[in-house]
């Protein structure tokens, strides 16, 4: 589970929190991984720019294994719908032993980026031909066992998936080990809770409003589990999806779903990429999260979140990496502003007002965001939060003559140089100059799967 720190104390030159920088800092950290009040020690040196670790609010760990493989032209006109294909067609050849490789694998390479959590959105539940394993939970207990090899924080989330499309059509013969009927979902999230701890989570997904008819979302969200868990659903990623919502519904996703649920700050709604202004204040009135992922929607086609408007209607939002075509926070923040700027033909445009640092204000943003997705004491480091840190190369050319004004921005936008040193999870060392302290094993296990799968696709 990583190397403990090596005194009860630790010596900050720069804190990051999110009021600022905060120079000449001691941060005491409690036997429970958790930071307390008052410093017993003077503290062990640890490096010059320290900062908060990001949460990743959303991720499908198996499909890692397959980034890069769905690049090529295929005869019809590609999106979201026809990779979609090709990730079923490679979900079929993975079990729980594959599961656990790429996941673990997976999460050494978002520690070593700067994540410290995860939200892991998991629907590869039973066999592929949708037989439930002998232990139902077998799919995510693989998840769970990856997270403690590499040491992240995860907040489980399995997913309740029930039907093929808004019609309520039956799940099709690749999309069957995805499925549960209700009372089977929550008798796994009953199992599930017995392996929460303080790095373990369980939560709920609801696939989507196609995959989940509104009987049995209502049945779920009034489960006892419900009542204080955090609540993640795929949502208006795609036009044709607002299309079928409307055709069969009469009202568009995130419109439907405020009519039809108690929409509150437990809830994620991940992506939301195509809002009205209506549906953009409605999301950042009702305290919920949206979750953004800037590089997968890029990759799929999906479209641009209305950044803007969200900010300036007090919308909280957080970063996922999602399909995992990039695992880096950097590349998301980077490219959330990116993209805002290309769609408006203007520059800075997360930073609402005059003075105000664009990194700063993202990574502030997705540190709020991603905490409140996960339902764990995160974000910030302060008494009783988790002591999750990363520390950067104050060595790097990246950042030569750089003061604490310009730390993040240069971080964010000046290039791709590796600024990731160290990574504190839960008051244990998991990362120490740049390497993983099991990397080499986990890495090679993940080589022989991805092999084993690649002679079998």
């Amino acid at each position: 589970m990583g190397i403990p720190a090596h005194s009860e104390s630790i010596r900050v030159e720069q804190l990051w929190q999110p009021d600022g920088w905060h120079a000449g800092v001691t941060l005491a950290i409690g036997a429970d991984g958790r930071l307390q009040s008052s410093p017993q020690t003077a503290g062990e040196p640890i490096g010059r720019w320290v900062l908060p670790g990001m949460p990743n609010l959303h991720s499908h760990a198996f499909q890692r294994a397959m980034a890069g493989l769905a690049e090529r032209r295929g005869n019809t006109d590609d999106n979201f719908w026809s990779w979609r294909e090709t990730m079923y067609a490679f979900a079929a050849t993975i079990g729980p032993d594959e599961l656990r490789a790429i996941a673990a694998q997976l999460y050494v390479e978002m520690l070593k980026a700067g994540y410290t959590q995860v939200c892991e959105f998991h629907y590869l539940h039973h066999q592929p031909d949708g037989a439930p394993y002998a232990h139902p939970e077998a799919m995510s207990l693989a998840l769970i066992e990856a997270a403690r090899e590499a040491g992240i924080a995860l907040t489980l989330l399995p997913v309740l998936y029930i039907s093929g499309g808004f019609d309520g059509r039956a799940l099709t013969p690749r999309q069957r080990r995805f499925g549960h009927m209700v009372e089977g979902y929550l008798r796994l999230l009953e199992t599930l809770r017995a392996h929460e701890s303080a790095d373990v989570r369980i939560g709920i997904a609801l696939h989507s409003l196609r995959a989940v008819p509104e009987q049995a979302m209502r049945e779920v969200l009034a489960s006892d589990i419900a009542k204080t868990c955090p609540i993640h659903i795929h949502i208006a990623e795609q036009i044709g999806e607002v299309q079928d919502c409307l055709a069969t519904r009469g009202a568009r996703p995130v419109e439907w779903l405020f009519d039809h649920a108690d929409v509150d700050s437990r809830w994620c709604l991940v992506h939301a990429t195509h809002l009205t202004d209506a549906e953009t204040g409605q999301i950042a009135r009702s305290g919920a999260v949206a979750g953004l992922c800037p590089t997968t929607e890029a990759n799929l086609g999906d479209g641009l979140f209305p950044l803007a408007a969200y900010q300036d209607a007090g919308g909280t939002f957080g970063i996922g990496s999602d399909s995992h075509i990039s695992i880096s926070p950097v590349e998301e923040l980077r490219w959330l502003e990116y993209g805002q700027r290309l769609s408006t033909r203007h520059r800075n445009v997360a930073a609402r007002q005059q003075g105000d640092s664009v990194g700063e204000t993202l990574w502030r943003a997705a540190l709020r965001g991603g905490a409140q997705a996960s339902g764990m004491p995160l974000g910030e480091l302060r008494a009783g939060a988790r002591a999750d840190l990363i520390v950067l190369d104050e060595n790097s050319p990246l950042v030569a003559a750089r003061d604490s004004r310009a730390l993040i921005d240069s971080w964010l936008f000046a290039g791709n140089t590796p600024l990731v040193r160290d990574v504190m999870v839960g008051g244990r060392w998991q990362v120490r100059g740049f390497r993983h302290h099991d990397e080499e094993r986990i890495a090679a296990r993940y080589r022989h799967v991805a092999a084993e799968l690649a002679s079998g696709i």
